[in-house]
């Protein structure tokens, strides 16, 4: 009963066509009194889904969407890891890369987005015969690498002349996890295969990258290389923890709670840090108690704590399953660094020369 930009359509009858949702909300709840149907208000506790930057209450709305099915890549991708041809380290990993890829389902690959590479579908009119083609008739489209290739294909799927057909390309985009996925190969020159970079940079040998994202990118990875170029795009995936805030929240600049290391490492003032907070999408009162936060944790800015106290306090955590990052700690190994520091000095000085 909604239009694409949140509007009342047709369903809604000549009284409420057109009109905004939330106004809509209230014209009925006044048509409905009018009309003497209006039994009466209750609260009903209930969760509606919000927008986490712009707080715009989420309208369901059901569209087409492009589907792939990942079966037989998922089984390669699989058997890679099983085979040890893929090494995924620590081990315990490989639990959530069976789990996802044994159970895999069909990929949504496609996007209502205005950025990222368009679907490479195209709607096909043919006169005379599909003068009003329908968006969700799966026998309307073809597709191709280009304008020229869809044609080719829409004068053999339709056996009509290429002056009969009429194309119109899609303009979903494909998946960011899609386009991320032929990362590997695509920056190397791909689909051809013969350039300087694909025969000295792909296959690769090491990803190092966050634990969070093995199903969204390194399976993605796999299955593309795979699939592509019957090439694993590396030997060894490295996955590390999470650096998170002191908080245990996900990093996040809509939040403003990023962490920036060479704030730490080279120091940062008070308003600077408050800044972030004002730039962010958070609610007045998270902006309120993160302000304070930080006024009573850094009075004066993040002192200067230099590259080996934080190296030394990413390298203690490293032993949690995530980086609930405390700038204060990294303060505090600043200080035992500079102790160890002073006890060097003073214990060099004590030793005969020439030591």
């Amino acid at each position: 009963m909604l239009t694409e930009t949140g509007l009342i359509n047709e369903c809604g009858g000549e009284k409420f066509k057109g009109m905004a949702r939330f106004d809509a909300r209230v014209a009925i709840l006044k048509a409905l009194e009018e009309i003497g149907q209006f039994k009466g208000k209750t609260p009903n506790p209930m969760k509606i889904g919000q927008c986490s930057k712009s707080g715009d209450i989420i309208e369901p709305y059901l569209k087409p969407q492009w589907y792939c099915d990942c079966k037989d890549m998922a089984k390669r991708s699989v058997d890679a890891v099983r085979n040890k041809e893929l090494i995924i380290t620590p081990e315990f990993h490989e639990k959530t890369w069976f789990n996802w890829l044994d159970n895999i389902q069909d990929w949504c690959i496609s996007r209502q987005l205005w950025w990222g590479h368009r679907i490479p579908a195209y709607l096909v009119t043919v006169k005379g015969k599909i003068d009003n083609p329908n968006t969700n008739n799966g026998d309307h489209w073809v597709c191709g690498r280009d304008d020229k290739e869809a044609l080719e294909n829409a004068v053999k799927k339709f056996g009509v002349p290429a002056s009969d057909i009429t194309l119109s390309q899609d303009e979903d985009v494909l998946d960011t996890w899609y386009s991320s996925g032929l990362f590997p190969f695509a920056t190397m020159g791909w689909p051809n295969n013969d350039t300087l970079d694909m025969k000295a940079f792909f296959p690769g040998d090491l990803l190092e990258t966050g634990h969070d994202i093995l199903f969204f990118w390194v399976a993605r990875m796999v299955m593309m290389s795979l699939e592509l170029t019957d090439k694993l795009p590396f030997k060894t995936v490295f996955l590390h923890t999470m650096v998170k805030d002191e908080e245990g929240a996900k990093m996040s600049k809509s939040k403003g709670n990023v962490i920036d290391p060479l704030e730490v490492m080279d120091s940062c003032k008070l308003d600077v840090l408050l800044n972030k907070l004002y730039d962010s999408n958070l609610s007045e009162g998270e902006i309120k108690k993160g302000v304070a936060s930080r006024q009573k944790d850094f009075p004066d800015g993040i002192p200067e704590c230099g590259t080996d106290a934080l190296r030394f306090a990413l390298l203690n955590y490293m032993m949690q399953s995530s980086i609930n990052l405390d700038v204060k700690r990294v303060v505090g190994y600043k200080q035992f660094c500079n102790k160890l520091w002073n006890v060097n000095k003073f214990a060099l000085s004590n030793f005969p020369e020439g030591f």
